[in-house]
Order: C-alpha cells, then structure tokens, then sequence
C-alpha cells in the first residue's frame, strides 16, 4: 500500500512533467516519443512525411511559429485524424494562427493560437469518400450570367457566355447523390455577407480579416458548400467531424483526446503580414461551369479554391 508521503511524490512528478511539456518548444515537443507516438498512432507509415510537412509549415510562418506549442499540434492532428494534409499550396486543411484575448483579473492577456480550418477541397475530398456523389461542385455567379433563380422549386438557369462584368452577385451550389437526389443552394452576395458579419471574429465585425481579405471568393465558395452538405448531403462520420470542428482552436487532454478551446468567433485573426504560400488563381473553366448543371457528366473534380 502506497503512504502519502509516496502519493505525494507522484502527484508532484505528474504535475512536473506536465509544466515541463507545456513549457517546450514546438520543434523540441514534435521530437518527444509521445507526440511521434502520437502521429503514428492515426497515420501509420504516413506518420513521418506528415510530421514533415508541419515543421515545414511553422518554420515559414513567422506568426503560426510563435503561435502556442500545443494548440498547433492539436490542430495538425484534427487534420491527420480525418486524413487531409495541411499543405497549403494542396488546400485541404490550414493550421492558421488567430489572437484569443482573456481577462486576468483586471488586464487583458493576449494568446496567440493555432486553429483548425478545413479548406473547400476538403469538404469536397470528404465527400467523395462517402461513395455516394455522383456530381458536386460550387462556384461563383458574375453579373449577367444568372438567367432566374427559384428557391421553392430550385429552379436555377444560368449562362455562362452571357457575363457581363467581374462583379460576383451570388455563389451557387450543387451535388447529385447516386440515388438519383439532386439539391442546389443558390446564396446572394448579400447573404454571404450578412453570414459572414454575423460569424465576424474581433470587434469590428464588417472588417474584412483573415482568409476573408485574402480569398473573399473562395471563402464563400466554402461556405456555401458547407452548408450545401450539412443541411441536405449525406452526413457520414468524417463530413459530421469536419463540419464540427471547422474553424475551432483544439488542446490535447489529460488522455490525449482532442479537445474543443474556442470557437473561432471568441478569436481575432492575426493580420496576414505573416509569410505566404503562393496562392492558386486559376479560375473555373467554361466546361466546368456547364457541366455543373449536365446530368449526362462525370462527377466534378474540383482543384481551383484554395479553401
């Protein structure tokens, strides 16, 4: 039987151990066994080059590099855990780092960060796991092209040719399922806006910040199809783990379980100064955008949005 002068020195080796791995570095705590253990464990031989990727990514990143130890890993392991990499020349998941203010007392601490973001491709990769899409793809609607738009019946004529200016007045969604189901999500510019000021981080809500300064378009993108999927797709496992934990800041627990800290609305992104990979500005094709609304076409292969 343990005395309590035994017990006690457990629970102060536990404690120790813990300040000790909470204070590491990000490069010294991703070369501990137990995070490599950790990897490991969800991604098996992909384990290394994943590890990789991630210390490539916070070293050309001033900001996510000085972004909390911890919460950049657990964000890195929401994305291994549903098998997406965090590459952000590929675009399907992002470790991004935001500022959390909290108030001690009578003063404000600032933390810096990592969350979690899934880009547009990984929505699109999460579903075509499923098997059950024939057809799915969104994108934007310029001036002129949209023909009438009815939101009982889903009745959406569109024409391409018929673009009259770069003016985006809309975005638009669309998927088949294999069954024969077809559903398509028709948002004005209006209403992305009205959604996004609503889900504003920081104080001043109609600022444009973060992914949404650097990528209006393909941010709307995503959120039209995130809403497309989780209101009328086939929701499996991983489509529910990605849309509920899109956008939040994740901490390892005491049994190294993934843990929910914030949601993104509670956090203020840090200004994009911050080192960038080079973006992807390639744009939708003609054929793409016809075939959209063909039934006779292939399911889409969507690669053009960076989220």
């Amino acid at each position: 039987m343990a005395t309590n002068d035994t017990l006690k020195n457990q629970l102060s080796e536990q404690k120790s151990q813990e300040v000790s791995a909470q204070s590491l570095g990000f490069k010294a705590l991703m070369n501990t066994p137990t995070m490599k253990k950790k990897f490991q464990d969800i991604l098996h031989e992909k384990s290394d080059s994943f590890m990789g990727s991630l210390m490539t990514l916070v070293g050309g990143d001033n900001y996510l590099s000085n972004a909390e130890p911890m919460t950049i890993i657990a964000s890195a392991l929401k994305a291994a855990t549903m098998d997406l990499p965090i590459d952000k020349n590929l675009g399907y998941a992002y470790v991004v780092p935001f500022n959390r203010k909290e108030k001690v007392g009578k003063d404000w601490v600032t933390h810096n960060e990592a969350q979690f973001i899934l880009g547009y491709k990984g929505y699109i990769q999460l579903a075509q796991r499923s098997g059950q899409y024939k057809a799915l793809n969104a994108l934007e609607v310029y001036e002129g092209q949209l023909i009438e738009w009815n939101p009982l019946t889903e009745e959406f004529i569109f024409d391409y040719s018929a673009r009259a200016s770069d003016k985006v007045i809309g975005y638009v969604g669309f998927f088949e399922l294999l069954n024969g189901f077809k559903k398509t999500v028709y948002w004005t510019k209006q209403e992305i806006e009205a959604h996004r000021i609503k889900n504003a981080k920081g104080y001043d809500k109609e600022k444009l910040t973060g992914a949404w300064k650097d990528n209006y378009d393909s941010m709307a993108i995503k959120t039209v199809l995130r809403n497309l999927l989780a209101k009328w797709g086939i929701l499996s496992v991983e489509m529910q783990t990605a849309v509920t934990s899109d956008e939040k800041v994740f901490r390892l627990g005491d049994n190294d379980d993934l843990i929910e800290e914030t949601a993104l609305n509670e956090a203020e992104p840090i200004k994009t100064d911050r080192k960038e990979a080079e973006k992807v500005n390639e744009k939708p094709t003609n054929e793409n955008q016809t075939a959209l609304f063909n039934d006779k076409q292939p399911p889409l292969k969507d690669d053009k949005y960076p989220f």
